[in-house]
């Protein structure tokens, strides 16, 4: 392992002069393509770095400690080399992580599809307050997100709502949020004050590019259609809403919320590559499934992974066990515990199953 993270470490400072040579700044293509390279080795690069000027501190400490010292320094050298172990250990397991193969997907851009279960309109509200939770999330995160297609109820709840967004790292940090998400409340429209269990299911996919799957027109049929809204009512008179469906898999894609037929069209043709390329990949990884499920999920999108329970204010994610009792500020957006979590607990099973690569 540590050859490989000096080979980072060089090939880091190649970078940086490359990124000073004058040929490189000229060239608006290299310039990208390095700058991206040192970005992405910048975490490794600086973990490595640390991690060696620990290790040097270390060595020295314990030098110091096989000299002659009176009682007090001697106590202080033990305890800055308690100090100094205790820190190397934790880089270097941040560092083993570091190292794992990445997924290819990670940086790239979600599509998120949402949808109202079991409970009828208390399960549309609990999807707009998913719907909600992600998209606070993403603008902490500096992201930008995009309706596609959403079916609004008389509440204003979502029956559906699939939605994009765009930023690096977007799947890396949510792709664990596929699943059934559960509710326990008293719903608004409940007279009797009974808490209520209701479900929403959720579905996050990489965006697929153009250049891994390739859609022939001749494969696809395009209808339109007048968008509607809550209730299915008419909003428009217009045939701007658009329903894209591939023949050979059946898989359907469709778009209402662009301001016309073409933009239309268009996300619902890149809600429809992502489909399909998500397809490949879980029958991919099905063949695998029954070899080892990771502690995370076992990819099965009707697994329930999460309860939200409003009268104690808890939430919990039964895949790892982690219990939380702020649910108003995650459903507000603030995720980044829960998803830092869930990355750590994918990591391990990971390297219990001897998928790091050393």
């Amino acid at each position: 392992m540590l050859d490989r993270l000096q080979s980072i470490v060089d090939r880091y400072d190649k970078l940086s002069e490359l990124l000073c040579d004058p040929d490189v700044t000229s060239d608006t293509k290299k310039l990208r393509e390095y700058s991206k390279e040192q970005s992405d080795l910048q975490e490794a690069y600086d973990a490595y770095n640390e991690y060696k000027s620990v290790s040097e501190q270390l060595a020295d400490a314990k030098v110091m400690q096989n000299e002659k010292l009176d009682d007090e320094m001697r106590e202080m050298v033990k305890m800055e080399i308690d100090e100094l172990s205790e820190q190397s250990a934790k880089l270097e397991e941040q560092l083993r992580m570091l190292m794992m193969p990445k997924d290819p997907n990670d940086d790239k851009n979600v599509i998120v599809e949402i949808r109202g279960a079991a409970g009828g309109d208390e399960a549309a509200l609990f999807a707009g307050d998913l719907y909600r939770m992600y998209t606070r999330y993403a603008d902490a995160q500096g992201w930008r997100t995009e309706i596609l297609d959403a079916s609004v109820n008389d509440l204003g709840g979502f029956k559906e709502i699939i939605f994009m967004i765009t930023g690096k790292g977007a799947y890396s940090k949510l792709k664990y949020e596929s699943g059934a998400h559960r509710v326990q409340r008293i719903p608004v429209t409940e007279s009797g004050g009974r808490i209520h269990t209701s479900t929403s299911t959720v579905v996050v996919m990489p965006e697929a590019e153009d250049v891994e799957i390739v859609i022939h027109d001749a494969d696809i049929r395009v209808d339109t259609f007048c968008s509607s809204g809550a209730g299915g009512q008419s909003v428009n008179t217009t045939k701007s809403a658009v329903r894209v469906t591939h023949v050979p898999t059946g898989i359907v894609a469709t778009c209402q919320d662009g301001k016309s037929q073409n933009s239309n069209k268009e996300s619902a043709l890149r809600v429809l590559r992502t489909r399909i390329s998500d397809k490949m990949r879980e029958e991919e990884e099905a063949k695998y499934a029954g070899e080892r499920k990771s502690k995370v999920g076992t990819g099965d999108r009707s697994e329930r992974i999460r309860t939200y329970n409003f009268p104690q204010s808890r939430i919990t994610d039964h895949r790892i066990g982690l219990t939380l009792h702020r649910l108003e500020t995650v459903l507000n957006g603030d995720m980044a515990e829960i998803v830092s979590a869930l990355t750590i607990a994918a990591q391990s099973d990971a390297l219990d199953n001897g998928e790091q690569a050393m």
